[in-house]
């Protein structure tokens, strides 16, 4: 098991092990479509296109915080999750080189790429959302909470309690 810290630099600079490629889950696309059949493929291809209009508005609430918005492969408790680019960095190896002394953005400078788990309840609230300003609210906080579970820091805590408070009203 790889749960020390260092452990993701290490596997980071190993492409091969055993003859067998290794791929973090965690970063860039995650390519599950060998396995699924035509009929998988093409419930997901209207999954897509039934989610369109929910992802770009996401990406317009969320604007330059995330480099892009689609639906996960990989999730499936989760409502969202962040991902880096396949040679960016993920929170928690920005986070081991900030405490080294290298202060660099999420992913060297790259935007994480935001997915969301369209069989989840709260992206189902989400998709028929009418008020923008509470549409707003549920993507930021759904934001903030995938920078929570990457063990990251919120930027404006108390600016996530607010909003969290007022949709629990």
């Amino acid at each position: 098991m790889l749960s020390d810290r260092i452990d993701e630099w290490l596997i980071s600079n190993l492409d091969e092990f055993d003859g067998k490629h290794l791929q973090s889950v965690a970063k860039g696309d995650l390519d599950l479509e060998k396995t699924e059949d035509d009929e998988v493929k093409k419930e997901r291809e209207e999954i897509i296109k039934d989610y369109e209009s929910v992802i770009t508005q996401i990406k317009e609430v969320l604007g330059d915080k995330v480099s892009e918005v689609k639906l996960s492969h990989r999730l499936t408790e989760s409502p969202a999750c962040l991902v880096a680019d396949v040679y960016g960095m993920s929170l928690n190896m920005e986070r081991i080189m900030k405490d080294a002394g290298q202060g660099m953005g999420f992913g060297m400078g790259k935007k994480p790429i935001f997915e969301i788990n369209p069989d989840h309840a709260l992206i189902a609230r989400l998709k028929v959302e009418q008020d923008d300003a509470r549409f707003a609210d549920l993507t930021n906080i759904l934001f903030d909470q995938a920078i929570l579970s990457e063990g990251g820091q919120l930027d404006d805590p108390a600016a996530f309690v607010h909003k969290l408070n007022g949709l629990l009203k």
